[in-house]
């Protein structure tokens, strides 16, 4: 059998980089990038290109001392440099550590002490945020390693490792043993949000990444004829393994920007023209202030909108499947696990739902022993799976909290419909309990976000000496609003809720549910992926 036919027959044995070469390599004459630099001047790249500046920052990185099992802290913004990086770190099996981009002092501090990597990578205006004694380099200077010297050291050292590797690993056995070595080596340290508590290194293995990126490339239809307007930041899971991934496997051709700008981006799909996009709903809540006529003429040359990271709305879901004629696919996953769930490509894409699990992704519901519920039962959500991490970096306590039989325990809430549908119900740590019964704080938002003039809603519990919590609203109104639900400060006061928003609450929940006060705020705290930070909600300090 040949080594096509093995890779074809056995498909367990597709390796990380043979997903990536199939383009990197296999494309190497078709277009596969583009970035406006801040000069205006536009970078367009093939990937042959794309491969050869990975192998030049390849031996840069060598020529800083890094080799397999080291950690590469990378502090960027989305830039093609970026990418140089991160396949430059699979090609030396380094473990790539990219931190968001807005991190300063103490929490970049946190993650090179824990990760203690062997090089930080950041700009030119960033570098005092690092310790003296901290190994860093600007792209830059990364760049000026990259001599012709540098590169034709590059070609003949992957020359020699693809020599190597067909003397040594010819055949179907061949293949499974190089699959199997790859598959659990560790690629990616994911650091979580760290919202109650220090953020966590999640280690995502080379097969994680690939196993994720297959599912997705055969869920969502990607193909090289797709072209792929990426705006999310490539720190994240979401840019990076779904976004970056998903590109490298399919071989579509690619925008990057640094960051999404809602002022700019109707320009950016008129002069791209893209046929798939993956947003964040604040991203498709900013999208649909464009006029009619703009979503209409996007939305005929888009083929699929993606939404994840936070939950989407359904009234959002559906004012954009109004404006722009397509039903928003939304998805479930996490830094730990990448994708585990997803509304199908064709069939119904339920609003308000993440939709099913993904091929070889297994999901259960369970009580807090472990034992499984009735279906529309609202219970904590566990996964398994090839795209599933297997530890935290060096917390072997949180590991063995984050399983449980060999299944990851989310953290979420959900439930599921007789379908097999999911719908999530909120973080477990989320829950309000009043009075003794649970109240999950996403079934209010939604329906604070179905009210006119809504235009954000969080609900948190706040103390309460009679029923030990009570649900607290804080909404964001549209300027023009003339209701006024409180005052959100940095000491918000409890003023009395508007009585459209009372009225409607309780007009569709229990008493218990209905919240105690709703507080206005001019914004609500999020992450940059739009999660929002309920820690740094101001507190409620009763009238």
């Amino acid at each position: 059998m040949s080594l096509v036919a093995a890779r074809s027959h056995i498909r367990r044995a597709m390796t990380l980089t043979d997903l990536f070469d199939a383009s990197l390599v296999g494309r190497a004459d078709c277009p596969a990038l583009e970035f406006e630099r801040a000069d205006g001047i536009r970078v367009e790249l093939t990937f042959g290109e794309v491969s050869a500046r990975a192998a030049r920052m390849t031996t840069a990185l060598q020529a800083r001392g890094l080799r397999a099992g080291d950690r590469c802290v990378v502090h960027l913004a989305n830039s093609p440099e970026f990418i140089d990086l991160f396949l430059a770190c699979v090609r030396l099996e380094v473990l790539f550590v990219p931190v968001n981009v807005l991190y300063r002092g103490r929490e970049l501090a946190h993650i090179v002490a824990d990760s203690e990597p062997a090089l930080v990578v950041t700009s030119d205006e960033h570098r005092d945020l690092f310790a003296a004694d901290v190994p860093v380099a600007t792209s830059y200077e990364l760049a000026k390693l990259s001599t012709d010297q540098t590169e034709q050291a590059a070609t003949a050292a992957t020359s020699a490792e693809l020599t190597t590797v067909h003397a040594d690993h010819t055949g179907t056995a061949g293949l499974q043993k190089r699959a199997a070595a790859d598959e659990s080596a560790p690629a990616v340290i994911i650091y979580t949000s760290g919202t109650t508590g220090r953020a966590k290194g999640a280690v995502l293995s080379r097969g994680n990444l690939a196993a994720n990126a297959q599912n997705l490339v055969s869920a969502w239809r990607i193909s090289s004829d797709d072209r792929y307007l990426a705006v999310l930041p490539l720190f994240h899971v979401h840019g990076l393994g779904n976004g970056i991934c998903s590109w490298l496997a399919s071989g579509c051709r690619m925008r990057l920007v640094e960051r999404f700008d809602h002022l700019k981006a109707a320009t950016w799909f008129d002069d791209f023209r893209p046929t798939m996009f993956f947003g964040v709903p604040t991203v498709y809540i900013r999208m649909l202030e464009w006029p009619r006529e703009v979503c209409a003429r996007i939305g005929a040359t888009m083929r699929l909108f993606v939404s994840g990271s936070a939950p989407l709305p359904a009234p959002v879901l559906e004012a954009f499947r109004d404006q722009f004629t397509h039903t928003i696919l939304e998805r479930y996953g996490m830094s730990e696990t990448l994708m585990n769930i997803s509304n199908p490509y064709d069939g119904e894409r339920r609003p308000g739902s993440v939709g099913l699990p993904l091929p070889g992704v297994e999901v259960r519901l369970v009580d807090a022993t472990g034992a499984a519920v009735p279906m529309d039962t609202v219970a904590q959500l566990e996964v398994r799976g090839p795209n599933v991490f297997s530890r935290y970096w060096r917390s072997d306590d949180a590991t063995a909290a984050a399983f449980r039989d060999g299944w990851f325990r989310t953290g979420d809430m959900a439930e599921r419909a007789a379908d097999g549908y999911v719908t999530l119900r909120g973080r477990a740590t989320d829950l309000i309990i009043s009075g003794g019964f649970n109240i999950y704080p996403r079934e209010i938002e939604e329906l604070l976000l179905e009210q006119p003039g809504v235009r954000e809603a969080a609900v948190v519990g706040a103390a309460d000496t009679l029923r030990g919590e009570v649900p607290i609203a804080y909404v964001v109104m549209d300027t023009d609003t003339t209701a006024a639900a409180g005052d959100g400060g940095a000491e918000a006061r409890g003023l009395p809720a508007d009585e459209s928003l009372r009225a409607a609450c309780a007009a569709s929940l229990a008493s218990f549910k209905v919240p105690r006060a709703f507080i206005r705020m001019d914004s609500l705290p999020r992450t940059a992926l739009g999660k929002i930070q309920r820690h740094l909600l101001p507190p409620w300090v009763r009238p």
